[in-house]
């Protein structure tokens, strides 16, 4: 793997899972727990040489299933259980807005990326994004960074 000073994470279906049937995100603390190879493998991963970053959609916000608040503290907690730290200030990032309503932030736009590397001084060429949609692939191409799927990045099986 080329020397990425930057790692960004969408949150869902990549570091988390839910723990409820048809459940898209969490809407509280006992709806996830970490995906499967997650802990082993961001272990591996000297995160005093680089840093680490989560931008996710969250449009049960937007669509009123959850608070701003809570899930903003849901992804703390993410990062948290996966990397064992608390993140920096600026490199967890959510768009609370629904689909339809037309914002800057929402992948595939690149805006909550490149907010990340700008707030730990990385270049597009030195981040991995890595995230389980075609948005979040389609982001990092505009953002202009590397993607990798999470089942290639963590060393688990493909979903079916």
């Amino acid at each position: 793997m080329p020397d990425y000073r930057l790692f960004l994470f969408d949150a869902d279906n990549t570091l988390r899972q839910t723990t409820v049937l048809d459940l898209p995100c969490p809407n509280g603390p006992e709806d996830w727990e970490l995906a499967s190879g997650v802990k082993e493998r961001l272990a591996q991963i000297d995160w005093n040489e680089c840093y680490y970053g989560i931008v996710s959609n969250q449009a049960g916000v937007g669509q009123g299933f959850i608070t701003g608040e809570m899930a903003m503290r849901l992804l703390l907690d993410l990062a948290e259980a996966a990397f064992g730290q608390t993140p920096h200030a600026g490199m967890v990032l959510l768009c609370p807005h629904a689909e339809d309503e037309g914002c800057l932030c929402r992948k595939p736009s690149p805006y909550m990326l490149k907010q990340v590397m700008r707030a730990c001084g990385c270049v597009p060429e030195e981040t991995l994004f890595v995230g389980d949609m075609d948005t979040d692939q389609q982001a990092a191409l505009r953002a202009g960074c590397a993607f990798s799927w999470p089942w290639e990045f963590f060393g688990v099986e493909e979903p079916a």
